[in-house]
């Protein structure tokens, strides 16, 4: 029978985090191929838990306006860690695809909630290019179109921040790999991990 089991008691979602452009969404399709592990992708559930604690589609325009990309990243932390909170309280049994800044706290309190919450969860695993931030920054850079030189900076800082580091379980460098590659990588990963999953036929 295809599907996926744990050691008792473990979890069995896995969860991606990393800055933009670091190929999250595309690993999560490739794992979802393999495993039948629904894809669950933050980017596109968040908004209905930032609305739970009054976001204001106003004021994050008026932030970004007045103060750049800066601004309105920092005026959607307490509402991205309150929605890593809830979607891991709503889906069960799935891959996780964090947003971008969805792992990155520079508020002490907001990190440690969510590497509270994410405690339990065994396979956090970070995707980055390479284990140099330089590097790293430099391919990403390449990757991505920014509508600013804040959007630029931004995804430079969740690089070099630690909150990515302190909270994954395992890091995937994937410069020289093929997504293919990167998702046996994982895979061989969890499953030395305690976790087992029959692949699709």
């Amino acid at each position: 029978m295809d599907g996926w089991t744990t050691i008792t008691g473990m979890k069995s979602e896995i969860i991606l985090i990393g800055p933009g452009r670091s190929g999250k969404s595309t690993i999560a399709e490739l794992i979802y191929a393999r495993t039948f592990l629904p894809h669950c992708s933050l980017d596109v559930l968040r908004w209905k838990y930032y609305d739970e604690i009054g976001y204001d589609r106003y004021t994050a325009r008026v932030k970004l306006a007045e103060e750049g990309f800066w601004g309105m990243y920092r005026y959607w932390k307490p509402f991205e860690a309150h929605a890593v909170k809830r979607v891991l309280s709503d889906y069960r049994e799935c891959i996780f695809d964090f947003g971008a800044s969805h792992s990155v706290y520079e508020d002490d309190d907001l990190f440690s909630q969510v590497r509270d919450v994410l405690q339990p969860y065994p396979h956090v695993i970070l995707l980055l290019p390479s284990p140099d931030p330089e590097e790293s920054i430099e391919i990403l850079n390449a990757r991505n179109t920014y509508a600013s030189n804040g959007q630029r900076e931004v995804n430079e800082h969740l690089v070099r921040h630690h909150s990515n580091y302190d909270l994954a379980k395992f890091t995937a460098y994937t410069k020289d790999k093929t997504p293919e590659e990167t998702c046996d990588e994982i895979l061989n990963w969890v499953r030395s991990n305690g976790w087992t999953y029959e692949p699709r036929e």
